[in-house]
């Protein structure tokens, strides 16, 4: 029960923190104080509605801090190590503290009690790889994501995850074969930003590209920007970040006219814009006679630049059927 209990509170903490995450950036004195506030409210609470006299002999105080909470729940797991939820949480919470090695160690605790759990295993797998200095998935993990697929063909995660993994191996041929069945799975906008990554992948392989779909092959533009990551910021580089890249107005506003979010393996990358990745059917990408792209990495996830993150130079095109252009991300956003 105490492993509950603490378990909880970790959870709460984590959510609490992505909740708080804007003010925490924006007024980190604010955002500490909300947080100890509510942290204070919440031991209240459960200090007059529950009872933790009767789950916990021993009376511990509750955590103030993830990292605190952290400590006691390791303390608890190693009194009652069968916990499955709890060592996975455990590897959430140092995951959040970017202790990636601690977190690939929860894991694979949480393994050895649920071997047969899909997304408990592409997470494993995860973990390895951000712990691996080269974010590369081991032997282990891929096994992990094979032994996933075998239980839940359908599932996502673990199998783009695969096919990342025998793409860094250089088998791009089964990436390809491992990728192509997700394109049936996911949402448009999905669709094709995973078009892009397979179509890369064919062309690793010697193999041509997929053919066109009616979205892409109706589209009167068709801009390709090759996107690179300057050396000196690639040590920098957030993990899980998001790469945007936007097409916009020349001299207009600076919201995006088509833009293409990627979480991408590795640099450089290739994406093409079309009429499909337009925001608004009123405001079509090829309506543009011009166009301004720029490429931003967002720690965030968010498209609204903020300060830390990576973007390019913007650049403008003549808008056509057949346009390239290359963007090289070297400045952080101030």
């Amino acid at each position: 029960m105490s492993v509950f209990v603490i378990a909880s509170l970790v959870l709460a903490l984590l959510v609490l923190a992505l909740v708080l995450r804007p003010v925490w950036r924006d007024r980190p004195l604010a955002g500490a104080g909300m947080l100890a506030g509510l942290l204070v409210t919440t031991g209240l609470l459960y200090a007059l509605v529950g009872t933790p006299r009767a789950l916990d002999a021993s009376q511990r105080r509750a955590p103030e801090s993830l990292s605190e909470a952290i400590v006691q729940l390791t303390a608890e797991l190693e009194r009652d190590p069968n916990q499955i939820e709890g060592w996975r949480l455990l590897a959430r919470a140092h995951a959040a503290e970017g202790r990636f090695a601690e977190s690939r160690d929860a894991y694979a605790r949480a393994v050895l009690l649920a071997p047969d759990e899909p997304a408990l295993l592409a997470e494993a797998a995860e973990a390895r790889a951000k712990a691996d200095p080269s974010r590369l998935f081991d032997e282990t993990a891929v096994a992990m994501l094979r032994h996933a697929l075998e239980i839940e063909p359908q599932h996502q995660r673990a199998r783009w995850f695969l096919g990342i993994a025998r793409r860094q191996a250089g088998a791009a041929a089964e990436a390809v074969a491992i990728w192509e069945p997700l394109l049936a799975q996911v949402d448009a906008t999905t669709a094709a930003s995973l078009r892009e990554q397979i179509d890369l992948a064919r062309a690793d392989a010697g193999m041509a590209p997929l053919p066109p779909t009616p979205e892409t092959a109706a589209s009167p533009v068709n801009i390709t920007a090759s996107v690179s990551l300057d050396p000196a910021l690639a040590m920098r580089y957030p993990d899980g970040a998001s790469v945007f890249v936007i097409a916009r107005r020349p001299g207009g506003p600076p919201m995006p006219v088509a833009v293409e979010k990627l979480q991408p393996t590795g640099f450089p990358l290739t994406v093409t814009l079309t009429d499909a990745d337009s925001l608004m059917p009123t405001a079509r990408l090829s309506d543009l006679p011009q166009v301004e792209l720029l490429a931003r990495v967002s720690a965030s996830g968010d498209a609204t630049p903020r300060a830390g993150d990576f973007e390019s130079a913007p650049v403008v095109v003549e808008n056509g059927a057949e346009v390239s252009a290359a963007l090289m991300i070297d400045r952080v956003v101030e």
